[in-house]
């Protein structure tokens, strides 16, 4: 496919769809504040409040594929404009859901919300890669990614601005409101929410209005093969376990980062407020963009297999040790994973579709409904918090590392058994 167009006339699109991924990231990690936010504001357990990721993920993993068929069907900006209507919808809904702090309302307006941002993501990696050389996509697609590492570093720190307090209000005064003191104090929290998520409704309506009104490149994916089953796909043994290597890189990295203000609640520090404890998150995605800066250069020069397993022991002994200490050493420790996971990943990604030849564009498909980790995990760590406590709950994200050390070692070898792919 050649598109003869001159550089300048992609400027426009690529910054378009650079901020679609720097705000769409911010949004998505201002789920990690917004978890304890909604364990005060609707009284729920930590099983509950982990629900926020449920229904986040949980869109991902249901609509990636449609996403996909809608896209090809109608084109780039048509997927976008979706994707911006459907956010745009899903973050105005947080208005009704604080009036009723009715806690299923806030599940679905994230569950639409995400909804759009599948769309957005579906769209964003191919329509980049396409927008000029092709030698250049990498070198773009990396400069997109720190774009959205920006979002994603600075959300958990500005959500924590707009829905913590600056000093916590102590679990005893709430128990000792009357029961009109308590209605007013949870319609106050609930309040909270509305401004950030109708500004966000408001900016998502305003850029889909400028997307829909731009002149974006159409751009055309050559269709050479007719996509495979799922189960065609996953009779490759290295790509079914890359699945189950994915679904346990998302699932750790939502589940630490989700809990970590909790967690940090746990160690009765004194002066470390839920406010402060949120500033760990944006260490912890802080690290990740350096991670995915450094690993453009790394994964050119060392062994994938080998730099997997590196990262997923790093990131195992980080969370055993962070476990062992009760003091700002432990939240530095699960801050510092970030760094580790950070090329997990792309990584895990090429390994699984690895010699697929015609199956690699629906190898590519199958591999985001490991996305799902991100929705499962959570809710087991909050079940084991709550009957056994919150430090037992990264138990989980222990063995989900254990598991990417077994993807790196075995199960991303290539089985001589396996049916010769169609070229």
């Amino acid at each position: 496919m050649k598109i003869n167009k001159p550089k300048n006339s992609y400027l426009v699109p690529l910054l378009v769809v650079m901020s679609l991924m720097f705000f769409w990231n911010l949004t998505r990690n201002i789920n990690d504040v917004l978890i304890p936010h909604l364990k005060r504001a609707c009284q729920l357990t930590d099983l509950q409040s982990s629900l926020v990721q449920s229904a986040f993920f949980g869109a991902y993993f249901l609509l990636a594929l449609p996403a996909g068929h809608f896209i090809n069907k109608y084109g780039y900006k048509a997927g976008m404009v979706a994707g911006l209507a459907f956010a745009a919808f899903g973050a105005a809904l947080f208005y009704p859901a604080a009036e009723t702090r009715f806690y299923p309302v806030f599940l679905g307006a994230l569950f639409i919300m995400a909804s759009g941002f599948t769309f957005l993501e579906v769209t964003a990696t191919p329509y980049i890669s396409k927008l000029g050389d092709e030698h250049s996509a990498s070198s773009r697609l990396s400069l997109s990614a720190a774009a959205g590492s920006v979002g994603a570093t600075i959300a958990p720190y500005v959500g924590s601005l707009l829905l913590l307090h600056k000093e916590d209000i102590a679990e005893s005064t709430i128990l000792g409101m009357d029961s009109s003191q308590l209605d007013k104090f949870l319609e106050s929290e609930a309040n909270m929410v509305k401004l950030p998520y109708l500004t966000l409704a408001a900016l998502f309506a305003l850029v889909a209005i400028l997307v829909f009104s731009l002149k974006l490149p159409s751009i055309k994916d050559e269709q050479n093969s007719t996509p495979h089953s799922i189960r065609e796909t996953l009779k490759f043994r290295h790509t079914s376990f890359g699945v189950l290597a994915v679904f346990a890189y998302v699932g750790a990295e939502v589940g630490i980062v989700s809990f970590m203000i909790r967690y940090s609640k746990s160690l009765h520090i004194e002066g470390l407020t839920e406010q402060k404890a949120a500033i760990f998150i944006s260490v912890f995605m802080g690290l990740v963009l350096v991670g995915r800066i450094a690993g453009a250069w790394v994964l050119k020069n060392f062994n994938p297999q080998k730099m997997l397993l590196i990262s997923a022991s790093g990131a195992f002994i980080l969370v055993s040790a962070a476990m062992f200490f009760n003091s700002y050493t432990s939240l530095w420790l699960f801050a510092t994973i970030g760094f580790f996971t950070s090329i997990m990943y792309p990584i895990i990604f090429t390994l699984s579709i690895r010699d697929l030849g015609s199956y690699t564009r629906s190898a590519s498909s199958v591999l985001i409904l490991g996305i799902v980790g991100g929705a499962i995990v959570p809710p087991i760590m909050g079940f084991i918090s709550d009957h056994s406590g919150i430090l037992w709950s990264f138990i989980l994200p222990l063995i989900c590392y254990a598991y990417v050390v077994f993807f790196a070692v075995n199960g991303s070898r290539i089985s001589q058994s396996d049916h010769s792919p169609v070229i």
